[in-house]
């Protein structure tokens, strides 16, 4: 949500009864503070930051969020084990996101509170295995919560992640059309008028950069050059530099990378943060009160 989850998404779905996080993206301190201070001016209620361990600018935004005492942490591509200990010491509550089992446990060992189990439905840098296979196998794996992601979108996928034992859900492309969300709204058409097979992945062939995108004429290009015998690894990691600012800032829809998740086929309105909130968790209310109807 690099571009997108900024303070103002942030604190809008946090007034909404959510935890809204805000990413740090590969931006530096400066950025990341704005943002805080910024969200603090909308909302009272408490929010997130999440910090890509892979950006060169890690070590500065971890020791922002413990000098700020961020209620909440989330980090992703990467174990975020040095920084737990700092980020437990100014009272904040660490969630990695994992895409494995043994992630999983290596962040629990570490003192994460705990863990947001992503399937290869979400948008954006995704691993191998499905929501579906993952979540269960991490809230059998691991002792503290365990919160679901990838291809939730409405009630029933809420219900669904609660029954494969999860606490809670992360959604990501629903919000990209919220109407706090200061994306594009070049960004915002392409996802309302996709459809279920409107999402390609690219960067699987050398494999740890796999993104799951909208397809596009970037992202078909980026198929055609990533699978040329000539192409190394370092052309790859080269071809998506500055696509997603393109997508999500200047709605580029040539040459920008739209992240989103294959759960796009079912957004399909422009609601404020509150409206979606309570539309999925009230839909998901109603599901799980007559859950019974399917036990004899």
């Amino acid at each position: 949500m690099a571009w997108i989850a900024d303070g103002r998404l942030a604190a809008a779905v946090s007034e909404a009864g959510g935890l809204g996080i805000i990413s740090a993206m590969n931006s530096g301190p400066d950025y990341l503070r704005g943002q805080i201070a910024l969200a603090r001016t909308l909302t009272d209620k408490p929010f997130g930051v999440n910090i890509m361990l892979m950006s060169p600018y890690a070590d500065e935004v971890a020791a922002v969020t413990a000098d700020e005492k961020v209620q909440v942490v989330t980090t992703g591509a990467g174990n975020p084990g040095k920084y737990i200990e700092m980020w437990k010491s100014s009272g904040i509550t660490v969630i990695p996101v994992i895409a494995s089992v043994a992630m999983a446990k290596i962040v629990e060992r570490a003192g994460a509170d705990a863990v947001i189990a992503e399937g290869q439905e979400s948008g954006g840098h995704i691993g191998e295995l499905t929501t579906m296979a993952i979540v269960p196998q991490v809230v059998s794996a691991v002792g503290i919560p365990v919160i679901a992601a990838g291809g939730i979108a409405d009630g029933r996928g809420m219900a669904a992640a609660f029954m494969l034992g999860a606490c809670g859900v992360q959604l990501g492309t629903r919000f990209l059309v919220a109407e706090e969300c200061g994306v594009h709204q070049n960004y915002k058409a392409m996802i309302l008028k996709a459809t279920d097979i409107s999402t390609v992945t690219t960067g699987r062939r050398f494999g740890g950069n796999t993104c799951r995108c909208i397809k596009n004429p970037f992202a078909r290009n980026f198929l055609k050059m990533e699978y040329k015998p000539e192409t190394t690894a370092e052309d790859v990691a080269s071809l998506g530099i500055g696509a997603l600012r393109k997508a999500a800032v200047e709605g580029d829809v040539k040459d920008g990378c739209f992240l989103a998740g294959q759960i796009s086929g079912l957004v399909n309105r422009e609601q404020t943060a509150a409206e979606i909130i309570a539309k999925i968790t009230g839909e998901c209310e109603a599901l799980m009160k007559g859950a019974a109807q399917w036990v004899r």
